[in-house]
């Protein structure tokens, strides 16, 4: 059964990302309406009272938004107007209420606006971003090759370098690991997170000699690093957040898996770093 799901998720994410476009965005959009809705659970369990409703609904909104700004149909000072613009409203939202809410309430709302509404929103950018640079004339370092192909690759691999990271960690950590990496997940180790990054700087420096980047040790070195590390990190803030609700896992939305938010823990943080690395690359080329 664990098998069977994982080669299913695999399968629906490689899906979509070819796909792109509304198919995408509409599925960036499903994954993270039910892992909100798993880590509202997880607060609830606390003792916190979240505006679920309205910062559901403002999640959806931010990424409709991105895709729309990401192919140029909504002003990028639109854009930005919209974190702020629903972060008020929740706000008022538990001002409103027969009951004020706490400040663990508001705290935990505006978290899960910009941990599930605004970081996965990237995923969108980063899927789109031959059109966000498209107004640039400059040819930009290891990406001159990709042309109208660049997000999808940007977006395949990184999560492959995620997926290696993780497979890479789990064997090394497994066959060497002594030494416990953090108390809020025992069962990493340095060796395995060492293990890890070697794993996915491997993986990027082959795409990098395969699509003919410019300096691919160099790139892969960079971006299999920062891959790894974002995934780490979205991985140990799941399993602080689960530790602190006294849960084993998110959910049971996924057979033999947990629950959504427990698949797709790894993937939050990493494309609006891989992202602004881009753009930061862009205006130094």
């Amino acid at each position: 059964m664990r098998l069977r799901s994982g080669l299913l998720i695999g399968l629906f994410g490689l899906v979509v990302v070819l796909l792109g476009g509304w198919y995408f965005t509409i599925a960036i959009a499903l994954l993270t309406y039910i892992a909100l809705l798993e880590f509202f659970r997880m607060a609830e369990f606390t003792g916190i009272k979240p505006a679920t409703k309205t910062t559901l609904f403002s999640c959806l909104v931010i990424i409709v938004s991105s895709y729309l700004e990401a192919i140029g149909f909504l002003d990028r000072e639109i854009y930005n107007s919209i974190l702020p613009i629903c972060g008020v409203g929740i706000c008022t939202w538990l001002l409103l209420q027969p009951k004020s809410g706490t400040i663990a309430d508001i705290a935990a709302s505006i978290f899960g606006l910009f941990y599930l509404g605004f970081l996965p929103s990237y995923w969108i950018k980063l899927r789109e971003i031959q059109s966000i640079l498209s107004n640039s004339s400059d040819e930009l370092l290891f990406l001159q090759s990709f042309s109208n192909s660049t997000g999808l690759y940007l977006t395949l691999i990184s999560c492959l370098l995620i997926v290696a990271s993780d497979i890479g960690s789990y064997f090394v950590g497994k066959s060497f690991g002594k030494r416990s990496l953090s108390p809020i997940s025992p069962s990493k180790t340095i060796e395995g997170l060492i293990g890890g990054i070697i794993c996915s700087i491997s993986i990027a420096t082959f795409f990098g000699f395969l699509l003919n980047w410019q300096y691919p040790f160099l790139i892969g070195i960079l971006y299999g690093t920062l891959v790894s590390l974002m995934a780490l990190v979205g991985d140990l803030i799941e399993s602080m957040m689960k530790r602190d609700a006294k849960i084993k896992d998110s959910g049971t939305f996924l057979p033999g898996h947990g629950g959504i938010l427990d698949r797709i823990d790894s993937y939050i943080f990493t494309p609006s770093v891989i992202f602004y690395v881009i753009i930061i690359l862009k205006y130094l080329n």
